[in-house]
């Protein structure tokens, strides 16, 4: 039952105030509308300073369309993430992924950041299947930038052991 509520949210029409050609009328009824949302008004596009310990960017990309996503997340002394920034070359679902985890991670621990998967950012945006793809970058993406991340904080921890010796 809570799958037929889920699909009957994702097919409500798209409400168009404004008269559109067939081009664009085509084009906006491609995407649903939180697709359109957030690829017109994208959340945390920027970049964050790489060389900082307590930024981790992750770069993935999907050969087989072309898109390329950059995720940073910037994490405090206590582990949660307090900043989320990406850059995105793609579609409108590959942008809007990156948008919407940048507003996902914020306020989130590591570990909890971890247990997004790309079966929920395809949900929330409602993506077609010809455009999961985008959502499992968007995945990947986090895991990357966590990755590095946590590369950082050993390679830190490895430092402050030699110079102590």
């Amino acid at each position: 039952m809570a799958g037929l509520v889920a699909a009957k949210k994702c097919i409500t029409p798209l409400v168009v105030i404004k008269r559109l050609s067939s081009p664009e009328y085509k084009a906006q009824a491609a995407y649903h509308k939180k697709v359109v949302d957030h690829y017109e008004n994208p959340r945390n596009v920027g970049s964050l300073d790489k060389t900082s310990k307590n930024v981790g960017t992750g770069l993935v990309g999907a050969p087989a369309c072309g898109d390329v996503m950059k995720l940073q997340i910037e994490v405090d002394d206590h582990g949660k993430i307090v900043d989320a920034r990406f850059k995105t070359f793609g579609c409108g679902s590959a942008i809007a992924s990156s948008s919407l985890v940048t507003e996902w991670v914020k306020g989130k621990s590591i570990d909890e950041a971890l247990t997004i998967q790309n079966t929920d950012i395809a949900k929330e945006l409602c993506l077609p299947p010809v455009k999961l793809h985008c959502s499992m970058l968007a995945e990947d993406a986090i895991k990357a930038a966590l990755h590095d991340y946590r590369l950082k904080q050993k390679d830190g921890k490895i430092e402050a052991v030699k110079a102590s010796n």
